[in-house]
């Protein structure tokens, strides 16, 4: 086994490359196939408009990694998740022996039928949904009250589904063109479960000192269970602000990638491959917000490697 590892001081990985079967490789995860169960590694890769940068982002997947198993056990009595362990001691012994590797970083999950659906929900207006918004007085064919701007709270949160695209954007789509793809009843329950998972995924938030504007969820079946699978309520997968900021100046500061990104804008980069690196204040910056993240959902730093 061997792991790509770039970075000076702090350590980095790019990618990794298991004696395994690989299942897939995205922006960031390293998938790989364990029979009836698969190990999710979560790298240090970093995407801005749809490309892959250079330069990774130290601790970044641990970030990731340890968020997401610390919310699929805190929401596992409200929906089944498809998460195992996140303990490389309970790992098949040829994996416990790259510890140095995994631990943080890696989890091992059922493998279950994708539903491919993004399931969005959104509490905020913010991202695309405000220029939908500012375009057609609504989200995702919902018609909302005149007045908003960028930033205001909805009055009730909105599950705007879209498509789960292989490369480039997700195209946002309406309950109905939902429903012409997965049926009705299975819109309907995506939905019901989408909308929960948020609710008390932005109590925590709230009670953290963070505004959880929106999020995005993915499932898969079991059988006829839904289960909620990937990520879950990272700074990858949702847009966080901080709740006294915001309150007190209407702050959208994100904690999630938005350094990288107003950074790449100013660089005149034209959004296609290959991107530039990124300065080391840049860096910083955008792992700061990442640890800052975790710290204040979990009420704990992350731990050292």
């Amino acid at each position: 086994m061997r792991e790509a590892v770039a970075g000076g001081q702090a350590r980095v990985v790019m990618e990794t490359h298991l004696d395994l079967p690989r299942y897939s490789r995205g922006k960031v995860r390293d998938v790989y196939d364990l029979g009836d169960r698969l190990l999710i590694v979560a790298t240090d890769r970093l995407s801005a408009f749809d490309v892959v940068l250079p330069t990774g982002i130290p601790d970044k997947g641990r970030v990731l990694s340890s968020l997401s198993a610390f919310w699929f056990e805190h929401l596992r009595g409200l929906v089944r998740t498809h998460f195992l362990t996140a303990d490389v001691d309970a790992f098949p012994p040829p994996l416990r022996e790259h510890r140095a590797l995994l631990d943080g970083r890696a989890m091992i999950v059922r493998k279950l039928s994708r539903v491919d659906i993004e399931c969005v929900v959104r509490g905020y207006l913010a991202g695309s949904a405000a220029k939908e918004y500012g375009a057609t007085g609504g989200v995702g064919g919902v018609p909302l009250p005149a007045g908003l701007r960028p930033g205001s709270r909805l009055p009730e949160p909105l599950f705007t589904p879209a498509t789960k695209a292989a490369s480039g954007h997700d195209e946002n789509i309406t309950e109905e063109q939902m429903a012409g793809i997965v049926g009705g009843p299975l819109t309907q329950r995506l939905r019901e479960a989408s909308l929960a998972i948020y609710r008390e995924a932005a109590h925590r938030a709230e009670r953290c000192g963070l505004v959880l504007a929106d999020t995005k969820f993915e499932f898969g079946l079991d059988g006829d269970d839904l289960v909620l699978i990937d990520e879950a309520v990272t700074p990858d997968s949702s847009r966080f602000w901080d709740a006294g900021a915001y309150a007190e100046a209407g702050s959208t500061e994100s904690y999630d990638k938005q350094a990288v990104r107003d950074y790449l804008e100013r660089t005149g980069w034209d959004k296609r491959p290959p991107a530039p690196p990124l300065p080391p204040e840049v860096v910083e910056a955008t792992r700061a917000r990442y640890l800052e993240a975790y710290r204040r959902l979990t009420g704990r730093p992350l731990p050292a490697e």
